[in-house]
């Protein structure tokens, strides 16, 4: 689900981010950083996490960075949060890591 105000764009990932779901969702992020200047990811529904997903929001983020855009990680699953821990990104991502309790 996406939500668009003013140049700003809320995506909500309710799906796995995994290899299965990767392509799908790399060209869901890209539309929706690409309609928008800035983006917000809300990550709280995703139960899952590997590679694949993880490397689809380093893309977005980076194609962020690449164009001067905004984008933000809003909440974040425990799966969400584990892959951040793991490979010490979230200071990349810059983004308060909120847990879902």
């Amino acid at each position: 689900m996406r939500k668009v105000k003013l140049g700003r764009s809320n995506l909500v990932i309710s799906e796995d981010m995994t290899i299965y779901n990767a392509a799908t969702q790399k060209e869901q992020l890209l539309k929706a950083l690409a309609d928008c200047q800035e983006l917000d990811l809300d990550l709280l529904k995703v139960s899952e996490m590997d590679t694949a997903g993880f490397q689809i929001l380093l893309l977005t983020k980076r194609e962020a960075l690449k164009a001067k855009k905004t984008m933000r990680l809003t909440a974040h699953s425990t799966a969400v949060t584990e892959f951040l821990d793991l490979f010490n990104m979230a200071s990349y991502f810059g983004d308060p890591i909120w847990l879902d309790v």
